[in-house]
Protein backbone atom coordinates (compact mmCIF):
# COMPACT_ATOMS: atom_id res chain seq x y z
CA UNK A 1 0.00 0.00 0.00
CA UNK A 2 1.37 3.45 -0.90
CA UNK A 3 1.48 6.47 1.36
CA UNK A 4 -0.60 9.61 0.95
CA UNK A 5 0.33 13.20 0.14
CA UNK A 6 -1.87 16.30 -0.03
CA UNK A 7 -1.15 20.01 -0.37
CA UNK A 8 -2.99 23.32 -0.60
CA UNK A 9 -2.19 27.02 -0.70
CA UNK A 10 -1.30 28.32 2.74
CA UNK A 11 -2.48 31.48 4.44
CA UNK A 12 1.19 32.51 4.43
CA UNK A 13 1.62 34.42 1.13
CA UNK A 14 3.16 32.23 -1.56
CA UNK A 15 3.54 29.22 0.75
CA UNK A 16 2.08 25.72 0.49
CA UNK A 17 0.74 23.64 3.38
CA UNK A 18 1.27 19.92 2.86
CA UNK A 19 0.65 16.68 4.73
CA UNK A 20 2.12 13.26 4.16
CA UNK A 21 1.58 9.84 5.71
CA UNK A 22 4.10 7.12 4.86
CA UNK A 23 2.96 3.72 3.69
CA UNK A 24 1.86 1.60 6.67
CA UNK A 25 3.50 -1.64 5.66
CA UNK A 26 7.08 -0.69 4.64
CA UNK A 27 9.74 1.98 4.75
CA UNK A 28 8.71 4.76 2.37
CA UNK A 29 11.62 6.52 0.64
CA UNK A 30 11.10 9.10 -2.07
CA UNK A 31 13.15 11.91 -3.68
CA UNK A 32 12.46 15.52 -2.72
CA UNK A 33 13.48 17.55 -5.75
CA UNK A 34 15.27 20.92 -5.54
CA UNK A 35 12.82 23.81 -5.90
CA UNK A 36 14.49 26.85 -4.29
CA UNK A 37 12.26 26.59 -1.23
CA UNK A 38 12.69 25.95 2.49
CA UNK A 39 10.20 24.02 4.62
CA UNK A 40 9.22 24.00 8.29
CA UNK A 41 8.18 20.41 9.02
CA UNK A 42 6.48 18.63 11.91
CA UNK A 43 6.67 14.89 12.40
CA UNK A 44 5.41 13.23 15.58
CA UNK A 45 7.28 15.07 18.28
CA UNK A 46 9.80 16.91 16.16
CA UNK A 47 9.96 20.23 14.32
CA UNK A 48 12.74 20.72 11.82
CA UNK A 49 13.75 22.93 8.92
CA UNK A 50 14.53 21.57 5.47
CA UNK A 51 17.03 23.88 3.83
CA UNK A 52 17.26 24.63 0.11
CA UNK A 53 18.51 21.65 -1.88
CA UNK A 54 21.02 21.65 -4.71
CA UNK A 55 20.33 17.97 -5.47
CA UNK A 56 17.46 15.60 -4.82
CA UNK A 57 17.14 14.64 -1.15
CA UNK A 58 16.00 11.09 -0.41
CA UNK A 59 13.45 11.25 2.37
CA UNK A 60 13.13 7.94 4.20
CA UNK A 61 10.15 7.46 6.52
CA UNK A 62 9.22 4.76 8.95
CA UNK A 63 5.99 2.83 8.28
CA UNK A 64 2.90 4.98 8.78
CA UNK A 65 4.81 8.05 9.97
CA UNK A 66 2.87 11.33 9.68
CA UNK A 67 4.25 14.66 8.51
CA UNK A 68 2.96 18.20 8.04
CA UNK A 69 4.93 21.01 6.48
CA UNK A 70 4.92 24.57 5.25
CA UNK A 71 6.86 25.08 2.03
CA UNK A 72 7.79 28.76 1.96
CA UNK A 73 8.22 30.65 -1.29
CA UNK A 74 11.85 31.05 -2.40
CA UNK A 75 13.67 33.73 -0.44
CA UNK A 76 11.04 34.22 2.28
CA UNK A 77 11.90 31.63 4.96
CA UNK A 78 15.15 33.23 6.21
CA UNK A 79 13.25 36.31 7.42
CA UNK A 80 10.57 34.15 9.07
CA UNK A 81 13.00 31.77 10.78
CA UNK A 82 15.85 34.16 11.48
CA UNK A 83 18.57 32.17 9.74
CA UNK A 84 20.48 32.81 6.48
CA UNK A 85 19.52 30.20 3.92
CA UNK A 86 23.12 29.26 3.13
CA UNK A 87 23.54 27.92 6.68
CA UNK A 88 20.99 25.19 5.86
CA UNK A 89 21.78 24.41 2.21
CA UNK A 90 21.34 20.67 1.59
CA UNK A 91 20.59 20.17 5.29
CA UNK A 92 17.80 19.18 7.66
CA UNK A 93 18.12 20.80 11.08
CA UNK A 94 16.01 20.58 14.21
CA UNK A 95 14.26 23.85 14.99
CA UNK A 96 16.06 23.86 18.35
CA UNK A 97 19.36 24.07 16.42
CA UNK A 98 18.08 27.03 14.42
CA UNK A 99 16.50 29.00 17.27
CA UNK A 100 18.67 27.76 20.18
CA UNK A 101 16.16 28.48 22.92
CA UNK A 102 12.94 27.43 24.62
CA UNK A 103 10.80 28.81 21.77
CA UNK A 104 11.44 25.74 19.62
CA UNK A 105 10.42 23.38 22.43
CA UNK A 106 7.23 25.36 23.16
CA UNK A 107 6.20 25.43 19.51
CA UNK A 108 6.88 21.70 19.12
CA UNK A 109 4.71 20.96 22.15
CA UNK A 110 1.91 23.16 20.81
CA UNK A 111 1.87 21.46 17.41
CA UNK A 112 2.13 17.99 18.97
CA UNK A 113 -0.81 18.63 21.28
CA UNK A 114 -3.08 20.07 18.58
CA UNK A 115 -5.96 17.98 17.22
CA UNK A 116 -4.81 19.02 13.74
CA UNK A 117 -1.00 19.42 13.68
CA UNK A 118 -1.03 20.79 10.13
CA UNK A 119 -3.42 23.58 11.09
CA UNK A 120 -1.38 24.36 14.21
CA UNK A 121 1.80 24.49 12.15
CA UNK A 122 0.15 26.86 9.69
CA UNK A 123 -1.02 29.16 12.50
CA UNK A 124 2.55 29.30 13.79
CA UNK A 125 3.87 30.09 10.31
CA UNK A 126 1.30 32.88 9.91
CA UNK A 127 2.55 34.41 13.18
CA UNK A 128 6.18 34.18 12.05
CA UNK A 129 5.35 35.79 8.71
CA UNK A 130 3.40 38.61 10.38
CA UNK A 131 6.28 39.33 12.76
CA UNK A 132 8.77 39.44 9.87
CA UNK A 133 6.68 41.80 7.76
CA UNK A 134 6.00 41.68 4.01
CA UNK A 135 8.44 39.71 1.82
CA UNK A 136 11.24 41.75 0.24
CA UNK A 137 10.03 42.74 -3.26
CA UNK A 138 13.65 42.77 -4.46
CA UNK A 139 13.95 39.05 -3.74
CA UNK A 140 10.62 38.33 -5.40
CA UNK A 141 11.83 40.23 -8.47
CA UNK A 142 15.02 38.16 -8.59
CA UNK A 143 13.04 34.94 -8.47
CA UNK A 144 10.62 36.13 -11.15
CA UNK A 145 13.44 37.21 -13.48
CA UNK A 146 15.39 33.97 -13.14
CA UNK A 147 12.23 31.86 -13.38
CA UNK A 148 11.44 33.61 -16.68
CA UNK A 149 14.86 32.62 -18.02
CA UNK A 150 16.60 35.97 -17.66
CA UNK A 151 20.40 35.88 -17.41
CA UNK A 152 22.17 36.48 -14.12
CA UNK A 153 23.63 39.73 -15.49
CA UNK A 154 20.22 40.88 -16.71
CA UNK A 155 18.65 39.95 -13.39
CA UNK A 156 21.27 41.93 -11.47
CA UNK A 157 20.75 44.97 -13.66
CA UNK A 158 16.97 44.81 -13.26
CA UNK A 159 17.40 44.58 -9.49
CA UNK A 160 19.80 47.54 -9.40
CA UNK A 161 22.67 45.37 -8.15
CA UNK A 162 26.03 44.35 -9.49
CA UNK A 163 26.57 40.61 -9.92
CA UNK A 164 28.68 40.33 -6.75
CA UNK A 165 25.97 41.90 -4.58
CA UNK A 166 23.35 39.75 -6.27
CA UNK A 167 25.40 36.68 -5.38
CA UNK A 168 25.66 37.72 -1.71
CA UNK A 169 21.95 38.50 -1.46
CA UNK A 170 21.16 35.18 -3.11
CA UNK A 171 23.27 33.17 -0.65
CA UNK A 172 21.42 34.69 2.32
CA UNK A 173 17.95 34.45 0.76
CA UNK A 174 18.07 31.28 -1.34
CA UNK A 175 21.02 29.28 -0.01
CA UNK A 176 23.03 29.42 -3.21
CA UNK A 177 24.07 31.82 -5.95
CA UNK A 178 21.80 33.03 -8.75
CA UNK A 179 23.24 30.59 -11.31
CA UNK A 180 22.26 27.62 -9.18
CA UNK A 181 18.87 29.16 -8.40
CA UNK A 182 18.27 29.71 -12.11
CA UNK A 183 19.14 26.09 -12.80
CA UNK A 184 16.78 24.83 -10.10
CA UNK A 185 13.93 27.04 -11.34
CA UNK A 186 14.56 25.88 -14.91
CA UNK A 187 14.25 22.28 -13.70
CA UNK A 188 10.89 23.11 -12.14
CA UNK A 189 9.72 24.75 -15.39
CA UNK A 190 10.68 21.64 -17.32
CA UNK A 191 8.93 19.31 -14.87
CA UNK A 192 5.72 21.36 -15.06
CA UNK A 193 5.75 21.28 -18.86
CA UNK A 194 6.53 17.57 -19.09
CA UNK A 195 3.87 16.69 -16.51
CA UNK A 196 1.37 18.67 -18.60
CA UNK A 197 2.10 16.37 -21.52
CA UNK A 198 4.44 18.61 -23.52
CA UNK A 199 6.86 16.45 -25.58
CA UNK A 200 10.37 16.39 -24.13
CA UNK A 201 11.99 18.14 -27.11
CA UNK A 202 9.47 20.98 -26.87
CA UNK A 203 9.84 21.00 -23.08
CA UNK A 204 13.58 21.53 -23.50
CA UNK A 205 13.10 24.47 -25.86
CA UNK A 206 10.38 26.16 -23.83
CA UNK A 207 12.17 25.70 -20.49
CA UNK A 208 15.39 27.24 -21.80
CA UNK A 209 17.67 24.26 -22.45
CA UNK A 210 19.95 24.09 -25.47
CA UNK A 211 18.33 20.87 -26.65
CA UNK A 212 16.72 17.68 -25.33
CA UNK A 213 20.09 16.13 -24.49
CA UNK A 214 20.93 19.16 -22.33
CA UNK A 215 17.59 18.76 -20.55
CA UNK A 216 18.25 15.07 -19.95
CA UNK A 217 21.73 15.68 -18.52
CA UNK A 218 20.60 18.46 -16.22
CA UNK A 219 17.62 16.52 -14.88
CA UNK A 220 19.82 13.49 -14.17
CA UNK A 221 22.46 15.64 -12.48
CA UNK A 222 19.99 17.48 -10.23
CA UNK A 223 17.67 14.59 -9.40
CA UNK A 224 19.61 11.37 -10.01
CA UNK A 225 16.76 10.15 -12.20
CA UNK A 226 15.60 10.46 -15.79
CA UNK A 227 12.84 12.87 -16.75
CA UNK A 228 10.68 9.95 -17.87
CA UNK A 229 10.91 8.21 -14.50
CA UNK A 230 10.07 11.43 -12.66
CA UNK A 231 7.01 12.00 -14.81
Amino acid sequence: MSGTYEERASRVPGAVLWTRTAAPDADDAHPVLPDGCMDLIWSEGRLFVAGPDTRAYISASGPGRAYAGIRFAPGTAPAYLGVPAHELTDARAGLAQVWRGAAARRLTEQVDAAPDPAAALERAAVRLAAAAGPPDPLLAGIVAALAAGRTVTGTAEAAGLNTRRLHRRSLDAFGYGPKTLARVLRLQRALALARAGVPFAETAARAGYTDQAHLARDVKDLTGRTLGSLI
